[in-house]
């Protein structure tokens, strides 16, 4: 994908190579020690709530929460358990962090991101070890230009060719969405789901491939546009610098591309994918 963008991500290519600057094996070992502690811990408290039965104080559960608030606690639960338990939560959230600090997240469309987040919720997802670090970032790093792509081609088949200026070949100077916003008494209203995430993932798309920084979540093209509709209840039209948008009561909207060269890069995609539209798009 060296070719469309500039922005590659800072993804792991060697054994020598970090991710944002953070060791693996600063990761590793201090994910392997706090286990080891917090094992430790457990088994202090179980020693401890022992004690405590003994003399007629009941366990840590019932002295160590507050009063008429006792909530689960893996550190008071057996062992072997808890250790399981704690071991998975704390190798999802470093799995996490990793992967949002690798860019490769930037590179992925809202349905590749569901299937990573869901992937991290299933109870056999890998330990945090140098050896999986690496071989997770290798694989990420060599197909992170079909991540891209699958994006674009995911977002382009989601179009609607009940509407003319949607093309079955390409995208064209705009494009028309259905359900973006909705329409009631109080004015217009940004909807959420997945035309709202398709948007988003059109400008990042873009935005990649003019080779610039992504925009936060907290800052992309659909929450500008919900601050303006905000702002402006009444007002039918917004734009920025890759957009104009024009949205119906109805709920559909219609998007024009400002940047057409970058809207070429999106299209060279598709032909590659679609090789049979060729001279259509042509």
């Amino acid at each position: 994908m060296s070719e469309h963008t500039n922005a590659d991500p800072e993804v792991l290519t060697d054994h020598t190579d970090v991710i944002c600057s953070t060791s693996i094996e600063r990761i590793v070992t201090g994910r392997n020690a706090a286990l080891q502690q917090t094992e430790s811990l457990i088994h202090q408290l179980n020693d401890i709530s022992t004690l405590t039965r003994s003399i007629g104080g009941k366990s840590a559960l019932d002295w160590a929460m507050k009063q008429d608030f006792r909530c689960g606690c893996w550190l008071m639960e057996k062992p072997q358990a808890a250790m399981k338990a704690i071991t998975r939560n704390l190798d999802r959230s470093i799995w996490r962090d990793l992967m949002k600090k690798s860019g490769m997240l930037a590179l992925m469309d809202a349905q590749a991101r569901d299937e990573w987040y869901n992937s991290l919720e299933k109870d056999d997802i890998p330990a945090v070890s140098e050896k999986n670090i690496l071989s997770t970032f290798e694989q990420l790093h060599h197909s992170k230009g079909e991540v891209f792509e699958r994006g674009v081609i995911n977002v382009f088949k989601g179009l609607s060719w009940d509407f003319k200026s949607n093309s079955p070949c390409k995208f064209g100077k705009k494009i028309i969405v259905t359900g973006l916003v909705k329409y009631d008494r109080w004015g217009f209203g940004l909807n959420w789901g997945w035309q709202r995430d398709r948007l988003a993932d059109l400008e990042r798309m873009l935005v990649l491939l003019d080779g610039k920084p992504v925009p936060d979540n907290r800052a992309d093209v659909t929450r500008r546009l919900s601050d303006h509709i905000h702002a402006n209840q009444h007002s039918t039209r917004y734009k920025d610098e890759m957009f104009t948008i024009r949205y119906f009561r109805k709920g559909t909207a219609h998007i024009s591309f400002k940047r057409p060269e970058l809207v070429d890069k999106l299209n060279d995609i598709i032909v590659r994918h679609y090789l049979g539209m060729l001279a259509c798009v042509n």
